[in-house]
């Protein structure tokens, strides 16, 4: 029997509404509007989150960078005049954070020079950078082929190398790198590994500088101290620039997130006592994913805003036409409650209706979100992830929002005095 009255009471509001067909689908617009975005909003915050958990992959939530920066009053040269400049961290450096700070597990030093490598007739503008065995360890790379440089190779010196996948298939486009040679400043260095590529590859442009490539190379740095030295000299306009510097960037692993607020702090201190010209940089990832999250949580609370004034637009649509429809219907109330119709049956009748206008629009809204957030994240440098929970939120929210707005109308049609209701023209 409910089943029954159930039946008849949804067939009669898709009657009602089919009737005005033009007013109901210029009803539903709004939730449709309200929904897409909420879904929209959603993908996007996920997108977000997802972006913000890559990051800290790959720069380290527990890393501490420090980079060697040219002071401003060393970036003057003179025409004709031989001009050294010392400036960045040194080894010292590397050695007081290791030994003097009790939250640091392991420093990572990197010296880069900007070379030109080469095979044979191919050449390539890139960066070296000596390092240390650990550094895939520390900064979360993989080696995709062979190995990584080892102890013994640091120990003995070796003309050892470690290519970025970019550079491999760049020196040696038709055959394997591996255990070939490549030319640096007339020594060779042989092939015993090749990284795992991070981001598309990106290869440095005609006429840009070495030091703004992409980190290609990697030797050890003992090796790089023997056959390069610490002094860097570039030749411009006739006159010579020399540039005196040890370690070009450190980084420092802490064993949990919660130490490198305070560790940071403390390099920072180290730093400053040292250096009095101001020679470095410090970079914290976890900061600046913070501050990356802080914002994309702003973009997400305006959108959220924004979803929330197009349901409520959407809502009040939804108020309107039940009102108009109680006035219009106000002979057919008063004939069904002199028929014996009560007022929960005409409550149920227009509460109905309601639902059916939001439950329509929002599933409209549900299918056209899901399609923006695609094309958002197809056509913008942005992610965007629909989670399986968001169209079942959104959808439930717009049938809420119109059954909220529906119960106005509703109960006033059914406290309407059957006897005017039958008078009315």
């Amino acid at each position: 029997m409910i089943s029954f009255q159930l039946k008849r009471t949804f067939l009669a509001g898709v009657k009602s509404l089919w009737l005005h067909k033009l007013r109901s689908v210029l009803t539903v617009l709004g939730m449709v509007c309200g929904v897409c975005a909420v879904i929209i909003m959603l993908a996007v915050g996920e997108g977000a989150k997802f972006e913000a958990q890559e990051q800290l992959k790959q720069l380290g939530s527990t890393n501490i960078i420090v980079k060697a920066v040219k002071p401003p009053e060393d970036k003057t040269s003179t025409t004709g005049i031989t001009n050294v400049a010392q400036f960045g961290l040194t080894y010292d450096d590397l050695e007081r954070m290791v030994e003097t700070l009790p939250n640091v597990q392991v420093a990572v030093p990197t010296r880069k020079i900007p070379k030109t490598v080469g095979n044979g007739a191919r050449t390539l503008d890139t960066s070296v950078m000596g390092t240390v065995p650990w550094l895939p360890t520390v900064m979360n790379r993989k080696v995709a082929v062979g190995r990584f440089l080892s102890s013994t190779d640091m120990r003995y010196l070796r003309n050892v190398c470690v290519l970025e996948q970019p550079v491999a298939n760049t020196l040696f486009p038709f055959k394997d790198a591996m255990g070939q040679a490549v030319r640096i400043d007339g020594n060779y260095y042989r092939v015993v590994g090749i990284m795992e590529p991070v981001a598309p590859p990106k290869m440095p442009k005609a006429g840009a500088d070495k030091s703004d490539g992409p980190t290609g190379i990697y030797l050890p740095l003992t090796t790089v101290r023997a056959r390069f030295g610490e002094t860097l000299v570039t030749m411009s306009s006739g006159s010579f620039q020399r540039e005196q510097v040890e370690i070009h960037e450190i980084v420092v692993s802490v064993p949990a997130m919660e130490q490198v607020e305070k560790t940071a702090a403390a390099v920072q201190q180290i730093m400053e006592r040292f250096h009095n010209k101001k020679d470095f940089v410090m970079v914290v990832p976890l900061e600046l994913i913070r501050a990356a999250e802080k914002a994309k949580r702003r973009d997400q609370i305006l959108l959220g805003c924004i979803a929330a004034i197009s349901l409520l637009v959407g809502g009040i649509g939804i108020m309107n036409i039940m009102l108009a429809s109680v006035t219009e219907r106000t002979r057919e109330i008063g004939i069904r409650r002199a028929l014996g119709a009560k007022k929960r049956h005409i409550i149920s009748q227009f509460l109905t209706e309601a639902a059916l206008l939001s439950g329509f629009g929002g599933a409209i809204g549900v299918v056209v979100g899901i399609i923006v957030a695609w094309l958002i994240g197809y056509f913008m440098t942005t992610t965007t992830i629909v989670v399986f929970w968001s169209p079942a939120l959104s959808f439930s929210i717009s049938v809420t929002i119109g059954l909220a707005f529906g119960i106005y109308p509703a109960y006033r049609a059914a406290e309407m005095d059957p006897i005017e209701a039958l008078r009315h023209e």
